[in-house]
């Protein structure tokens, strides 16, 4: 990388504000595409907007990608990381970094992902305990009161 990634980060969005929203042929004729606009190539063997005609909106075209450096990181400038075992967090660095916790993972392995990152200096874009402190704290205590009522 050849330039700080939160400057990357900003030409990125300085590039994405001059990229027009692509939106498919027609969209503005039929009810069904104003509902529906997602962009669709234009593929007609007349179609302007495939001509890339005056007076017709844009179509996509590699141009209007994002700088290379910049691609896939995220907002922070961080590079994303999945992890899903104590074991992944060895091939990163909190400098460079910042942590999803897979999908795949419980409950009581997530939480301990998370104190992990949280001890070794990771940001989690994905963290729980932020979201529901009372989780945190819940997941030990749920099983200890099932037996003392019945004494």
């Amino acid at each position: 990388m050849s330039m700080e990634p939160k400057k990357l980060v900003k030409l990125r969005s300085r590039v994405k504000e001059h990229k027009p929203v692509f939106l498919r042929h027609n969209w503005w004729k039929h009810a069904k595409f104003r509902n529906k606009p997602a962009w669709r190539k234009p593929k007609g063997t007349d179609n302007k907007m495939r001509l890339q005609r005056k007076g017709y909106p844009p179509i996509v075209k590699i141009g209007y990608r994002g700088p290379r450096a910049a691609r896939g990181l995220h907002p922070s400038g961080l590079i994303p990381a999945w992890v899903e075992t104590l074991s992944d967090f060895e091939a990163l660095d909190p400098r460079w970094h910042i942590v999803y916790i897979s999908g795949r993972v419980g409950l009581r392995k997530r939480l301990m992902l998370e104190r992990y990152a949280a001890e070794k200096g990771f940001k989690i874009a994905n963290t729980l305990i932020k979201q529901a402190p009372s989780l945190a704290s819940g997941v030990s205590e749920k099983n200890q009161g099932t037996g003392a009522e019945a004494g």
